[in-house]
């Protein structure tokens, strides 16, 4: 039964997500959370608590329920296989995002700039409205880059390192640095530990990721020897240690540039440029990073599913 849940599960998760993407008519466990979340921190704000050690607290307190709930659910007799295998793929979240991707990607290439914004902006938290093409373009790269890793490599490497357990407890912290983990007067200190938390469970797939999509470039013939030379000097400009990992080799190996001036809650933001500056995204260049990620997702998948479940049967 070991070998059921450390090597068919997330096989047949990664199937599953590929084919169907995000179970948007099922319930969702990270909407659930998203609702717990936003009921807690209501009532923290409520009863005007001290925010920064309340955000602490909200970490141990829905960790610990998301490996509870999650390890109670598996336990269940002869079900119990069937909820697993569906945490695990409603975990992971390659298919939705490649998808998303592209259909934001074809309305840009159809000229409907409008929708394609309102569409990306689903999808991003920086404000959408007055980017141009371009922009567009170059968000889309930024976020389809960033988020590779943040919703499909983290979530497999826990997955096969701790079980669906510990896959859950990194995207219950995920979510709170994606909600709280502003660095606003509203979220400084309500997510100050969800964006320090996630900032160290997300450290190594962040690097893995990097690194197979060098991997994967060097292979299908992408700009392998600027990349290999410069992607860790960019990655290292970034105020988050680990985002930029991903975006400066996927920014390398396309050959376009990520950062610049970005607008986040009606500010300007300047953020690091990484790539080649100057360069846009193009309609070929947006299509050559969806299949980098299509080509390291199945790398990755094809690396890690024998190794960390090797490992896993082993300890």
């Amino acid at each position: 039964m070991e070998i059921y849940y450390a090597f068919i599960i997330p096989v047949l998760a990664i199937v599953i997500d590929r084919v169907f993407g995000d179970p948007h008519s099922l319930p969702h466990p990270v909407r659930l959370i998203g609702k717990g979340l936003d009921m807690f921190e209501k009532a923290a704000r409520d009863i005007d608590i001290n925010l920064r050690p309340t955000g602490w607290g909200a970490i141990f307190l829905f960790s610990g329920l998301a490996w509870v709930v999650t390890k109670s659910l598996a336990s269940i007799p002869y079900v119990g296989v069937i909820i697993v295998l569906y945490l695990a793929y409603a975990g992971l979240a390659l298919g939705s995002l490649l998808n998303e991707s592209n259909k934001v990607a074809n309305l840009l290439d159809e000229g409907n700039l409008e929708e394609a914004r309102q569409k990306l902006g689903l999808l991003v938290s920086r404000d959408t409205e007055a980017l141009d093409e371009n922009g567009l373009r170059r968000t889309l790269a930024e976020t389809l880059s960033e988020n590779f890793n943040d919703g499909f490599v983290a979530p497999l490497f826990y997955l096969l390192l701790c079980g669906v357990g510990g896959l859950w407890v990194y995207k219950t912290v995920s979510t709170m640095d994606s909600m709280w983990g502003y660095k606003t007067e509203k979220y400084k200190d309500l997510g100050e530990g969800a964006a320090r938390v996630d900032d160290v469970l997300a450290y190594i797939p962040a690097r893995i990721t990097a690194c197979l999509m060098i991997l994967v470039g060097k292979i299908r013939g992408l700009n392998f020897k600027d990349a290999w030379s410069n992607f860790v000097f960019d990655a290292r400009k970034m105020e988050s240690p680990n985002a930029g990992w991903p975006m400066a080799a996927a920014a390398w190996l396309v050959g376009a540039q990520m950062g610049g001036s970005t607008v986040y809650f009606g500010k300007i933001k300047e953020k690091p440029i990484l790539g080649l500056k100057g360069v846009e995204w193009s309609k070929e260049k947006v299509q050559l990073l969806l299949g980098l990620c299509r080509w390291t997702g199945f790398l990755t998948a094809c690396i890690l599913i024998p190794l960390l479940g090797l490992l896993r049967l082993v300890f």
